[in-house]
């Protein structure tokens, strides 16, 4: 085994946020590698039923990033590692919530951070930041070095605020931040809905024979990248000592078109009712998303090889074999 794999087993790692998309992947992976596994999730987008609850080596706790008492519940069972997961999601509902934006994106994680530099015996602290963070006229590939100042959601305000403090506690109190900004992921144990991301709810709306849903003309491009290959990015991060303040984009650095992604996939599940064009939405004003993962596969060794075609097939096989539960979770509207 690999040794930024073998290191995690025996250790006990938090992740909060485990129930949402990411983390139920994450949590999955670092069980079969032999780790103790603390949850902490309010399910306010995450599902427990994506969670392996019968394994004894997961304790579940429902509970919030904000609230002391469930704070110092966690840091009672000494974790060794952090993945900071745990986020109000996302642009539209930070511009129609943002308080509660603020509130756990900024707040809860200065909180976390907090207890973390107290609790003092960590090896290293992960925090999920995001590529919405980068200018929309940025120069692409988007390299971590690009600033921008000018956002269009609380949300892209709140995870830079978080990476800001992460810098802080690193600095001030020498705690062991690394900080990934995520591309576009996607994959088995997102659930679908009015919020949710793209890939999702476009299998969504395609098994249940319905037009899917482009908002702009459909030549807008992003960067979509399978969630084990960033659950992959992440435990590097954990491991490598060089990310230990730094910062590193957990992408492809391939581009898709939207059209392109719609098209693939109503091939992939059969769907004749082709794509309906929608107005943009006010906030969506980036036209290419493009990563650059040239420091990732630098110091972490990152080599994201999922395809998009592979990663497609692998979420229609989870969306067909959970689609009771699926329609049950779900906020979007069915047949």
């Amino acid at each position: 085994m690999l040794d930024y794999l073998s290191y995690l087993k025996g250790k006990r790692v938090l992740i909060t946020g485990g129930a949402g998309t990411i983390g139920n992947v994450l949590v999955k992976k670092l069980l079969q590698l032999k780790a103790y596994v603390i949850v902490i999730d309010n399910l306010s987008s995450g599902f427990l039923w994506n969670l392996p609850t019968e394994n004894k080596n997961l304790l579940f706790i429902e509970g919030d990033i904000t609230n002391d008492i469930d704070l110092k519940r966690i840091f009672y069972e000494k974790p060794d590692i952090i993945f900071h997961l745990a986020a109000f999601f996302a642009n539209p509902n930070s511009i129609n919530y943002p308080e509660k934006d603020l509130d756990t994106n900024g707040l809860g994680t200065l909180k976390l951070l907090e207890y973390s530099s107290v609790y003092n015996n960590l090896e290293r602290f992960v925090y999920s930041s995001s590529s919405s963070i980068y200018p929309s006229n940025g120069k692409m590939p988007y390299n971590e070095g690009q600033k921008n100042y000018h956002f269009r959601t609380p949300y892209q305000i709140t995870k830079l605020l978080g990476e800001l403090y992460c810098n802080f506690y690193y600095h001030h109190n020498e705690l062991p931040i690394t900080i990934a900004r995520f591309f576009n992921s996607y994959g088995p144990g997102e659930i679908p809905g009015r919020n949710r991301n793209v890939i999702a709810n476009f299998f969504y709306w395609a098994l249940q024979g319905k037009s899917l849903p482009i908002t702009g003309t459909g030549e807008e491009t992003r960067d979509f990248t399978y969630v084990e290959d960033i659950v992959d990015g992440l435990l590097r991060m954990a491991y490598y000592k060089q990310a230990i303040g730094e910062v590193f984009n957990l992408g492809t650095g391939r581009e898709v078109k939207i059209m392109h992604l719609a098209e693939t996939i109503n091939k992939i599940t059969g769907n004749n009712s082709g794509v309906k064009i929608l107005p943009r939405r006010p906030w969506d004003n980036k036209l290419r998303v493009l990563s650059s993962s040239t420091k990732a596969k630098e110091l972490l060794y990152f080599n994201p090889t999922t395809t998009l075609e592979q990663g497609l097939n692998k979420t229609v096989i989870w969306f067909k074999q959970n689609w009771d539960k699926i329609i049950r979770s779900t906020d979007l509207p069915n047949k």
